[in-house]
């Protein structure tokens, strides 16, 4: 049959757009749906505004090591709603480009709700439209517990619209997105105390990478407070809340800010009118090729489940638009060495196995880590000091992680993590050159082993 559209995206996040631009780049007829905002999450309420905000919260320190280096300052002011209002404008001129991209490249924009009504067709706005594939790319939600006194919490997405910043807040998670809020609000002047159920944070991370984030944040006066949770909240009569805890304790709060997980967006998308299965946590079950168990329905991002990270979507979105409209350069993704960075202030980066996955996999281990006061702070208080670490195959010598805590470790990692998808060895790290004086020469300057 003649369908409208040759691909119907519904989603207009990174994963989304990506598929969406390159297959009508390809020549394909694309119409793409998107109900809230142009850019998806990341754009509107995810890693961008989220780092806008972590920039904002990092000038205190700035301020306060700025008089090693001869600088009299002022008393600083902070006005939140500054913040909020310059950050608006800025996601504000994204969600244009975004339209922008989309339009430019020949793709049919409906600023609506898509519900899929069957294998091949979707309803926006009352009107139906037929596609010979239709790729779901809603990605996902923050997922409150259903405690006594839910409603009054809020998660991430309304964390970027709050009227004021909170004098007192609880941050309860322990992923990178609890601990990036905590230093977000801690760095902007609210008490903050970080509530995490299990015994230390970013669980998965290098073990070494979560202990001295740990020392790092409690030595900037940050309450963390492990194996504790909220048990019920209660907004009281002025308006603040009591978060009473599992182990019976009670602690005041302004704000109690939820970062307990993402569920797949699917509500109203209409996959019972299809064939479309689900796997045992909620997200939609896709092959190797993002085809679900309706063949003529795909999915990415994470909605998926898999890797939720903007670039891994956007790699996603490439490989659905080659195979399905350019399959001479298709080629699937990698998912090994994906590098990655946790904007916690200090910030992580970290790219390929931890120690601990390492060893599981059965590898014999040679660890390289050093853990040093960086040059910008010689002439500060701060007493701050960032880790460096290596973990590298004992038998063939190839480098198998990279993880760093400290000043523009994602920038750096970045870098590394060509060389380690290379199979950089750890000769090869010790015959190269560093710039000097740097903090990212020390990942080519260690030389004696730590452990093994």
């Amino acid at each position: 049959m003649a369908y409208d559209f040759d691909l119907y995206v519904i989603g207009a996040g990174s994963g989304g757009v990506r598929a969406a631009r390159f297959a009508a780049g390809f020549g394909a007829r694309v119409a793409v749906a998107e109900s809230r905002y142009l850019g998806g999450t990341c754009v509107n309420v995810g890693c961008v505004p989220k780092k806008l905000l972590v920039y904002g919260a990092h000038f205190a320190e700035d301020f306060e090591q700025s008089s090693g280096f001869g600088w009299s300052l002022g008393e600083a002011n902070f006005d939140w709603a500054t913040l909020i209002a310059n950050k608006d404008r800025e996601i504000n001129r994204l969600n244009g480009i975004y339209r922008n991209l989309l339009v430019n490249s020949g793709v049919t924009l409906h600023e609506a709700h898509a519900k899929i009504v069957g294998p091949h067709e979707v309803e926006v706005d009352g009107q139906r439209y037929t596609a010979e594939n239709i790729l779901i790319a809603t990605g996902g939600w923050p997922q409150i517990p259903q405690i006594p006194g839910h409603e009054h919490a809020i998660g991430s997405n309304e964390a970027f619209f709050l009227k004021e910043l909170p004098k007192r807040v609880l941050v309860v998670g322990g992923g990178y997105i609890a601990v990036e809020f905590a230093g977000i609000f801690h760095g902007l002047g609210a008490n903050t105390t970080l509530l995490y159920r299990g015994d230390l944070f970013l669980r998965g991370f290098d073990g070494a990478v979560r202990k001295h984030l740990q020392e790092e944040l409690t030595k900037r006066g940050m309450d963390l407070q492990f194996n504790a949770d909220i048990a019920r909240i209660d907004k009281q009569a002025d308006g603040s809340l009591k978060a009473t805890l599992k182990d019976g304790r009670v602690l005041d709060a302004d704000c109690v800010f939820y970062a307990t997980g993402r569920r797949p967006m699917l509500d109203n998308l209409g996959l019972e009118n299809t064939d479309v299965q689900l796997d045992d946590k909620g997200f939609i079950k896709v092959d190797d090729q993002y085809q679900t168990t309706e063949p003529s329905i795909l999915a990415l991002g994470d909605v998926i489940g898999r890797v939720q990270l903007t670039p891994v979507a956007l790699a996603e979105g490439m490989a659905v638009a080659r195979r399905l409209f350019k399959p001479e350069q298709y080629r699937p993704v990698d998912y090994k060495m994906i590098p990655t960075a946790v904007f916690s202030l200090p910030n992580i980066g970290t790219v390929g196995l931890s120690e601990e996955e390492a060893r599981e996999c059965g590898h014999e281990v040679v660890i390289f880590e050093s853990r040093f006061r960086p040059m910008k702070l010689t002439l500060t208080e701060c007493q701050e000091k960032t880790l460096m670490k290596l973990v590298v195959d004992a038998k063939t010598d190839k480098v198998l992680g990279c993880h760093m805590v400290g000043p523009d470790a994602g920038e750096i990692v970045q870098g590394l993590a060509i060389a380690l998808k290379a199979g950089a060895t750890k000769r090869d790290f010790d015959d190269t050159i560093g710039v000097h004086p740097t903090a990212a020469e020390e990942f080519v300057t260690m030389r004696t082993p730590v452990g093994a």
